[in-house]
């Protein structure tokens, strides 16, 4: 049973939700929806093939803001289990949240100048793309290699500490991007365009716990790998 963290397997998963409800996507990520009653974090796991202990090293991770390196890694997660995770949350940004915010971005601004629509939309899709270079990047090169590791197989062109020194950081279009519609969009503001702001902060909250994830817990649990294979 995991035991290290605020949040343990004998907790409510209801109570965890509650506290902290940006866990709702951690949990879908996991592939574990919700309906799931009284039942406590390790029964739930458990019912929806999910190892406690990796979805537990995640989410105390998260709730309690770690910014290091978490030691001992490897002896506390499942690495096919937090490629599960970072897959799915891969499959969120690219296939419905970056979607779904452009369409409600197009809508708030279809009445601006044209000029100005042009600008910020570009601003939005040329963030779209650099997250979707960072991630298929991630979906072609470092899970197929890390898949290989698991197998016994080593790739002696590749190994973690390349991707972990180009691992970018993708939050400067969406600044920008932020910083446009807050201080220059001429327009009159409206319920839909602050919904849309407020989307675009929700998003960049969630994109940089999920860099903190790949960063401090799945590269440490990768070298550790690397360290017993030959």
């Amino acid at each position: 049973m995991y035991k290290n963290g605020k949040y343990r397997e004998t907790d409510k998963m209801s109570d965890l939700i509650c506290e902290n409800y940006p866990m709702v996507l951690v949990m879908s990520r996991f592939g574990i929806a919700l309906g799931f009653g009284e039942k406590n974090i390790g029964e739930v796991c458990r019912q929806n093939g999910v190892d406690p202990c990796t979805f537990l090293t995640v989410v105390n991770f998260l709730t309690e803001e770690v910014s290091a390196p978490m030691t001992n890694i490897d002896k506390c997660l499942s690495i096919e289990a937090l490629i599960t995770y970072l897959h799915n949350a891969h499959a969120y940004f690219l296939d419905f949240r970056l979607p779904h915010i452009r369409r409600k971005l197009t809508e708030a601004i279809a009445d601006c100048p044209k000029d100005v629509a042009f600008v910020i939309t570009k601003f939005f899709d040329d963030y779209a793309t650099e997250v979707n270079k960072h991630m298929s990047y991630e979906e072609k090169t470092v899970f197929p290699y890390v898949r290989g590791l698991l197998k016994g197989v080593k790739d002696p062109k590749y190994n973690i500490t390349i991707f972990r020194k180009h691992h970018d950081q993708i939050e400067m279009k969406i600044i920008e991007l932020k910083n446009i519609l807050i201080k220059y969009y001429p327009g009159p503001g409206s319920n839909l365009l602050n919904s849309v702001l407020f989307d675009i902060f929700a998003t960049e909250q969630d994109l940089s716990s999920h860099n903190h994830v790949e960063d401090y817990l799945f590269v440490p649990a990768i070298l550790a790998l690397e360290k017993t294979i030959q």
